[in-house]
């Protein structure tokens, strides 16, 4: 557990147009996972120092771009952000065969998500 950001997600309303956009830009590649509006991001080689993400089609108008930070434990991460200030806006959800995430607010309203890798999570 590294509790460092580890994924980005960008959503927009026309996902192809903005693939595009950072394909031509800066070269990143784009895979769709399974059949959901969600592409996994590929911003380089493996080798070199950066992040990975995700693009998504906009589930709201005001969604923001938002960095998600790698637990040991949602569980945890939970009542500790909810201790210091924090508010879960997004509960806990399985990601199946890759871990769980949730989505929360800082004290000053800024949007993250925490990841905690888990195979075996499930819907």
């Amino acid at each position: 557990m590294s509790n460092r950001v580890v994924h980005f997600e960008i959503p927009c309303d026309n996902p192809q147009k903005t693939m595009d956009f950072f394909t031509e830009v800066f070269g990143w590649s784009f895979q769709q996972f399974g059949t959901e509006e969600y592409w996994s991001v590929i911003t380089g080689d493996e080798a070199s120092h950066g992040i990975n993400g995700g693009l998504m089609k906009k589930k709201d108008p005001a969604q923001p771009v938002v960095n998600s930070i790698e637990v040991a434990s949602v569980d945890k991460a939970i009542t500790d952000i909810e201790k210091g200030g924090g508010k879960i806006v997004v509960p806990k959800m399985p990601i199946p065969t890759i871990g769980w995430l949730a989505y929360f607010t800082d004290p000053d309203g800024n949007v993250h998500g925490i990841y905690q890798k888990d195979a075996s999570a499930t819907m």
